[in-house]
């Protein structure tokens, strides 16, 4: 079964937000073995997405179309395909139930345009919303398949990935259980990591491996198909110890989880505590940690010096230091580490120190950066050479604290154990 992706919204054309339903989608598909050949955006115009859709049907089985089901007169995504398929549009009782509950929710007066959020496809199997209004629906008709789904990814992904997909491997003729595993690493790039793996990839069948990368990041999504979940699972146990012989010293994590969460999850998980002085990042190494549920038990706190100033008074920072060192330098990060992770009392101090760039700082060039961790057991140190815009220096630098981090834990808690 060949699929494309059409996303419905003349705020995607442009630039106003970014298409992240297809990525999700085609994702999804590609585990359920559908191939996605073709994404399409088109704005809200009935004529320009009959033309699309035709030219999707001389090319795709299936029709994935997300957005332009809304309650306003730009949302006309069911209203072109129901007068392309000859087909009229019902109101699904239970999706109007659902809408209207929500308005008595909040307290609001249901208008009648947003009856039309309940509108489906004469004859199509309805996705019901249970994280918004409008529903999703799945229509064959003339040996093609139309799958309309919301925009706003919230609603989007659920109902894709727990009422859409399941019905969509069945029309692909795929019944059985499907497992996935994503691999997470970091420190190694794209380039480096396929052609590691080029006998892994180039004679993979069952599970399939596919590698994606991300800004400092890599992630490879392995899937399995079998007749029972064990067996599945065995066949991705099979593919991550092949993983882990090419390339596990820089698997850090699986799924869903992040640097930041990893880190996160370590330091909570065993009882430590953090502070952080920060320069170039400017607290984005405390405010990442922040996000994290449950960080307040290891999140003591921290400071923002970003100036030499600020160094020497916040911190204590020995003027001589800045001085003959310079801001930018490894004696300085480990200055600060150490000064942050006794002003707190923590476990650990991290000092992130660097010239974010484009320009140079403290004549270093511009994506210097200093990275200093200070724990019990001493100092740690890297030096980072970006070339990246100053913002995603920043963010790389933070990811690369992270990863130090996560290392240092977890080499403490093997030696213990």
């Amino acid at each position: 079964m060949k699929a494309e992706i059409i996303a419905v919204g003349s705020e995607l054309l442009l630039g106003q937000i970014s298409n992240t339903n297809a990525r999700h989608i085609s994702a999804g598909l590609a585990e359920i073995g559908i191939s996605v050949h073709y994404h399409t955006v088109v704005g809200d115009n009935a004529d320009r997405l009959g033309q699309a859709i035709r030219i999707a049907e001389s090319r795709s089985d299936l029709l994935i179309f997300t957005g332009g089901l809304g309650p306003t007169k730009d949302d006309l995504t069911k209203e072109t395909i129901a007068r392309h398929a000859g087909t009229r549009l019902v109101y699904d009782d239970e999706a109007l139930v659902s809408i209207r509950a929500w308005f008595d929710r909040m307290g609001r007066e249901m208008t009648e345009n947003n009856k039309k959020q309940a509108l489906i496809l004469e004859g199509s199997t309805v996705l019901q919303n249970h994280h918004g209004m409008a529903p999703g629906m799945l229509l064959s008709a003339d040996g093609h398949h139309y799958l309309l789904l919301p925009g706003p990814p919230k609603e989007m992904e659920p109902m894709f990935t727990v009422l859409a997909k399941p019905l969509l491997a069945r029309l692909a003729g795929f019944s059985g259980p499907i497992a996935s595993r994503v691999f997470r690493f970091y420190g190694i790039g794209e380039a480096e990591l396929e052609h590691r793996m080029a006998d892994l990839l180039d004679n993979q069948s069952n599970p399939t491996l596919a590698p994606l990368a991300s800004d400092g990041e890599v992630t490879i999504r392995a899937t399995a198909k079998a007749a029972t979940r064990e067996e599945a699972e065995k066949l991705l146990d099979g593919s991550e110890t092949e993983i882990r012989k090419i390339a596990g010293k820089h698997l850090y994590g699986y799924d869903d989880e992040t640097l930041v969460s990893k880190a996160a999850s370590l330091l909570i998980g065993n009882g430590l505590t953090i502070s952080a002085a920060e320069s170039l990042t400017a607290g984005l190494f405390m405010s990442e940690l922040a996000e994290q549920p449950g960080i307040s038990a290891a999140l003591a706190g921290g400071m923002v010096t970003y100036t030499a100033q600020a160094k020497q008074e916040q911190l204590g920072l020995p003027e001589s230091l800045l001085e003959e060192k310079g801001a930018v330098s490894e004696e300085t990060a480990t200055a600060m580490a150490v000064a942050v992770r006794g002003k707190f009392g923590t476990d650990f101090g991290v000092g992130l120190t660097g010239a974010a760039g484009p320009d140079p700082h403290d004549g270093k060039p511009g994506g210097t950066v200093w990275i200093a961790i200070a724990s019990g057991e001493g100092i740690r140190t890297r030096r980072l050479l970006l070339s990246g815009m100053r913002n995603t220096n920043r963010i790389r630098a933070v990811k690369a604290a992270m990863h130090m981090l996560i290392n240092i834990i977890s080499e403490t808690s093997a030696r213990s154990e």
